[in-house]
Parts: C-alpha cells; sequence; structure tokens
C-alpha cells in the first residue's frame, strides 16, 4: 500500500513492532512522514527494527520504547514516556499479541494470551485517552473470534484451558473492546476499529513445539505476507475514508460483521468493566 504524504508532523505508536505486521505498518507510518514509537519487548530486536525503518525509509523521527505489553507495571511506564510533553497520539496501534501452547501465568498472574492481546492494549488505551482526542486506535485482532465463547468468570482460562480457544478469546476480546472504545470514545473524537490481518506467514506458533509449529512451516509459503497482512491496519491508520467507520471489525478494507459474540454490546460494556478491574483501573 502506497500511504500518501499526509502523515507529516502525525504522531503514530505502534506496539509488536519489531517485526511481522507491525513492522510493516510502523514502515508505512514512517514513509509518510509521521514520527513513528516503536513499542517492544525486546530491546536488542526493537533498536534493530528502529534503525532499519531510519535507513529504508530516510525519517529520522522513528524512536524506540521498550515495554512488555503482558506486564502492567511495564504498560505504565510506558505510557508515562509517551505522554511526556503533553503531545497528542494521532495513531495508536494496538499490533502486540502471542499464541501460547500453554497455561503459563504473567508476574501479575493473568493468563499469558489474555494479557498479552487484551488486558495491555486495554490499560496502554485507557492511560492514553486524553492524548488520543480526535485519534485513530487501531488492533489487531483475528477470524479466531468466530470459534470462541467468552465466560468472564474464566477470564484467565483457570476451570479449562484450550490454546486455541484461549487465542480465539483474546481475539473477540478484542472485537468488543473496540466496539466499547467507540461508543466511550465518541465525545472525544476518537476512531476505534479493528481488523482481521489474514493468515499471516509471520513467527505466529513459533514458540509451541508441536502440532501447531510444524503446521505454520508446512503452510507458511501459501500464506500472505506481513505486508499483505497488515495493509487493512495501515488503511485503517491513514484513510480518510476509514475515518467514519469506529467500532467496525475490518477484513481486506470491508467492513464485516464479527460471528458469535461479536456483536454484544452488553458483553463489550461488561468486559470493559472486568477489564478495568483486573488492571486497577476504576470501572464505570
Amino acid at each position: 500500500m502506497t500511504v500518501p504524504p499526509a502523515l507529516e508532523g502525525k504522531r503514530c505508536v505502534v506496539t509488536g513492532a519489531n517485526a511481522g505486521i507491525g513492522l510493516e505498518i510502523a514502515s508505512a507510518l514512517a514513509r509518510g512522514g509521521a514520527d513513528v514509537t516503536l513499542v517492544c519487548r525486546n530491546p536488542e530486536r526493537g533498536a534493530v527494527a528502529a534503525a532499519a525503518i531510519r535507513d529504508a525509509t530516510g525519517n529520522r523521527r522513528v524512536t524506540l520504547t521498550v515495554c512488555d505489553v503482558g506486564e502492567p507495571r511495564d504498560v505504565r511506564t510506558c505510557c508515562e514516556t509517551l505522554r511526556a510533553g503533553d503531545r497528542r497520539i494521532d495513531v495508536l496501534v494496538n499490533n502486540a499479541g502471542i499464541y501460547a501452547p500453554r497455561r503459563h501465568l504473567t508476574p501479575a498472574g493473568r493468563e499469558q494470551m489474555l494479557a498479552v492481546n487484551h488486558l495491555g492494549p486495554f490499560l496502554m488505551t485507557n492511560l492514553l485517552l486524553d492524548r488520543l482526542d480526535g485519534g485513530r486506535v487501531i488492533t489487531t485482532s483475528s477470524a479466531a473470534h468466530a470459534m470462541a465463547k467468552m465466560d468472564l468468570n474464566d477470564l484467565d482460562a483457570a476451570r479449562r484451558f484450550s490454546a486455541f480457544r484461549q487465542y480465539g478469546v483474546t481475539k473477540l476480546a478484542n472485537i468488543l473492546f473496540t466496539r466499547e472504545l467507540a461508543r466511550r470514545g465518541r465525545d472525544r473524537g476518537i476512531v476505534a476499529t479493528c481488523f482481521h490481518p489474514g493468515g499471516v506467514g509471520s513467527e505466529f506458533g513459533q514458540d509451541d513445539p508441536g502440532l501447531m509449529r510444524f503446521a505454520m512451516r508446512l503452510v507458511r509459503r501459501f500464506l500472505r505476507t506481513p505486508a499483505q497482512g497488515a495493509d487493512s491496519g495501515i488503511w485503517l491508520a491513514t484513510a480518510p475514508e476509514a475515518g467514519s467507520l469506529s467500532g467496525q471489525y475490518v477484513v481486506d478494507r470491508r467492513v464485516q460483521t464479527p460471528r458469535g459474540q461479536g456483536t454484544d454490546d452488553e458483553l463489550a460494556a461488561a468486559l470493559w468493566d472486568a477489564s478495568a478491574r483486573l488492571v486497577g483501573l476504576e470501572a464505570s
């Protein structure tokens, strides 16, 4: 996708930006002239990515903030850095995400996929709300939401854990978060959207020593490239027409109706309050 040079002076933040879809989105925004902050867990890989974007685009206003999105303390520290200088954020791309084959709890006591894929972006977005007035929040979701059924009393999957099911629950959470953020952010002029990137030949599933890792290697040649997977996210971040799509789920630049519980606005509101309690924010 060719990004129009309309981003000069805009400030953009992209999580999970050291590889794959996040790297492609950050690179496109930098090519458009934006000031881009990469939020990455690994400082070495993040620094390499930032340098590569600067070299490829000629845009020197590409910086790195180190943060593990799954750790609330890291997110709070990161947001203090991002808030410095009272400058608004025009685009926040919540892209960091993982697939974990086994149930693992973070130091904060949360199931890892829930922490990284949903609670981290939820907390970050809330802590930056007053910097996002008039801006866009784009979240990477997945068609995997269609197979999920959310239980607000077992978000951490303590009673029953299936990696595929829990991943789907976190992607459903991305859609519900987007719908509720669109409602709550309307008075602030916030445009909240989410998108399915399609099957992308990235690092997804590489931590799984079993079938998932084998399957991903087997089908990689048939999957989309990270650039193809990033296209809808870049479009949502930059296209004027995407500014009217707040609350929507997008596939290949087209609005689609989410499956299953993805259109349940009462569940979206309840998830927002449950998530606020889990990350230590005041529930409404």
